[in-house]
């Protein structure tokens, strides 16, 4: 696996049904992308532009993952990871904030666990204190502070705060 983060500048498409699809659209808005709807019927989907296309919730996903890819699209299809060019792990967002969770396909259900416990441990707040440990970057990057010293500020703020107790 390659871990990568994608811009939301990216073109995505998305064809999806049911819960899946749904999920699927939900987890593209929360990433700042408007996917182009795509047709499941692979003679009439119009793949041209596509980067990234994400199939959810259809009985038949192959063709259209195939013509996808013969198209230069890099292709998901929920639950189908011999179809799949990549995973979505699981994830936790606090604004700019996300924590993810992967196990290569061999244990969704851990990854879920984890996924949760994250949840709990790093609770709404966090996308507040991002923002404020944003602000202090910028403000130690003005005073022209080195990184390491930078990082050192850091963590004996988050100790004083008790953030990641």
């Amino acid at each position: 696996m390659l871990p990568i983060m994608l811009s939301s500048e990216i073109v995505v498409g998305l064809c999806g049904r049911g819960t899946p699809g749904a999920r699927r659209a939900k987890l593209l808005r929360e990433a700042g992308i408007t996917p182009c709807l795509i047709s499941d019927e692979p003679e009439q989907s119009v793949l041209a532009g596509l980067q990234v296309l994400f199939i959810a919730g259809l009985s038949a996903p192959r063709p259209l993952a195939q013509q996808a890819r013969a198209s230069g699209v890099i292709v998901n299809v929920e639950d189908v990871p011999e179809l799949c060019d990549f995973h979505v792990p699981a994830c936790v967002r606090r604004g700019d904030l996300l924590l993810t969770v992967a196990t290569g396909g061999q244990a969704p259900g851990l990854a879920r666990l984890i996924r949760e416990w994250l949840e709990l441990k790093f609770p709404s707040q966090w996308s507040e204190y991002l923002e404020d440990l944003a602000d202090r970057r910028e403000r130690w990057r003005r005073e022209g502070l080195e990184p390491t010293v930078m990082v050192e500020r850091l963590r004996r703020f988050l100790e004083e705060k008790g953030w990641l107790k």
